[in-house]
């Protein structure tokens, strides 16, 4: 397929609208990936910016990882739930430079900036939108020299944490993605970085590359692999964004009962579809003999894997469940089963209960 340098619109509507879906070659920019590195311009995030002496501790309270005493460069994923536990807003956050840095979905931007403002009362905390772009770079190639001169730095960050960059923003390695790195700055520095980039050998790709990646790495994303029953430990955010031993925060409750007393309802799994047809889309119904278990989430096409998707299963469903979609599009599906998760995790407070009842018989 011949390459384009204006590149394809994403498809409307969605949340990526106004990105680049791709250049014209979707497939040979995902191997690009794989094989050696891209730069995808994801600068549609909403990105924000926390100042003030007591912005950590601010933050710690509200949400449910455990930020009061980061320490400078780190980088973590971070939740607010509403009062059932169940996710309302997911969000990176980098903390550099006394400010803490939160990027999330375009269209979570302005919710999420109210719900902080309102949250403030008296506390020493500014809530801004930030003039900041997200720029993600994946691939093996990311730490030869040319592309780290491209980016000022002289080695990558580790991973989970940021370094500042010379005239503004900042780079930071994505915590628990293999080598994926993000540029942050200012946007009217995108145009520059990107060609910089790319004359250091860093190929241009859109976003079908990214969420491809992402969806054979089964990260979940807020508002399309989640609904609006989705609690953290359905889809595998306990533990990178989820603290299990901090303080009260909304949503606790549901966070510790769960962890605790059993397991949760559903489970984020990866499917493969029949790719013959037209695709599914998200929110579409996951049915076995008439029967809806589960709820299907982001449905791309990989380079190697074929049509692959993440979806939210009813806990318990065997691995060799047979499955269609629902919706205006009918295919087959089958679960990967190294998705699956592991069935001999149990609470604590589920042992004790069981121990009291077999002490009872």
């Amino acid at each position: 397929m011949a390459t384009t340098t204006s590149g394809v619109p994403v498809p409307t509507p969605g949340p990526d609208a106004g990105a680049v879906w791709h250049y014209g070659d979707p497939l040979g920019e995902q191997r690009s990936a794989a094989e050696t590195a891209v730069v995808v311009d994801r600068s549609h995030r909403a990105v924000l910016s926390l100042s003030g002496a007591e912005r950590k501790s601010w933050l710690h309270s509200l949400t449910t990882q455990h930020v009061s005493e980061l320490p400078d460069g780190t980088v973590t994923q971070n939740l607010s739930l509403d009062g059932q536990g169940r996710v309302e807003d997911h969000w990176l956050q980098t903390q550099l430079d006394g400010v803490t840095v939160l990027d999330t979905e375009p269209w979570r931007g302005e919710p999420l900036l109210a719900y902080l403002r309102k949250m403030v009362f008296w506390a020493d905390v500014s809530v801004e939108p930030a003039d900041l772009a997200v720029l993600s770079l994946l691939g093996p190639h990311l730490a030869d020299t040319p592309v780290l001169d491209a980016l000022g730095v002289a080695a990558l960050p580790a991973e989970g944490t940021a370094v500042a960059l010379a005239d503004g923003g900042f780079v930071r390695r994505v915590p628990g993605s293999g080598i994926e790195v993000d540029v942050v700055v200012p946007r009217d520095q995108v145009a520059g970085r990107i060609e910089r980039l790319v004359a250091a050998g860093v190929r241009r790709a859109g976003v079908w590359a990214y969420e491809a990646h992402r969806v054979a790495q089964r990260r979940p994303r807020l508002g399309i692999d989640t609904d609006e029953r989705t609690i953290p430990h359905e889809v595998g955010w306990i533990g990178p964004a989820v603290h299990l031993d901090k303080g009260c925060y909304r949503g606790q409750e549901t966070v510790a009962r769960v962890h605790n007393l059993g397991k949760p309802p559903r489970m984020l799994v990866l499917l493969h579809l029949d790719g013959d047809g037209d695709r599914p889309s998200p929110g579409d119904p996951l049915q076995a003999g008439g029967r809806t278990v589960g709820r299907l989430g982001t449905v791309v096409d990989h380079v190697d894997e074929g049509v692959i998707a993440l979806a939210l299963l009813k806990r318990g469903m065997p691995a060799d469940l047979a499955l269609n979609t629902g919706g205006e599009v009918e295919v087959t599906a089958a679960i990967d089963p190294d998705s699956m998760p592991a069935t001999d995790a149990v609470g604590a407070g589920r042992l004790a209960v069981e121990r009291l009842r077999g002490g009872a018989r």
